[in-house]
């Protein structure tokens, strides 16, 4: 897997207007976690802890919107196999969001 497909992520939003993000696994634990939104270049950065970041650039504005009523963003990260059966969550965790 090259550099750009581990740089990938996708946000999902359920009906209840709840965020979640999902990417590639990192390989150290996440630790007070935060995701810090930058509204006007559209972007956030992903702190996972004290020595990794992530940055995040070109956020759909409906992401945008339904972070900033969000104090908490779900994080999944992913270990994605040959097939969906072969893949698997590595961490799950919860993000403060600052805005």
């Amino acid at each position: 897997m090259d550099e750009n497909e581990l740089n990938t992520y996708d946000f999902i939003v359920n009906e209840e207007d709840e965020v979640m993000l999902l990417l590639h696994a990192q390989e150290s634990e996440p630790h007070d976690a935060r995701f810090e939104i930058d509204m006007n270049e559209k972007s956030a950065v992903l702190v996972r802890n004290e020595n990794d970041e992530i940055l995040l650039e070109g956020i759909d504005d409906n992401i945008l919107d339904s972070l900033q009523d969000e104090d908490k963003l779900l994080v999944c990260e992913l270990k994605v196999g040959e097939t969906d059966e072969d893949s698997q969550i590595v961490y799950a965790y919860e993000a403060d969001v600052v805005a």
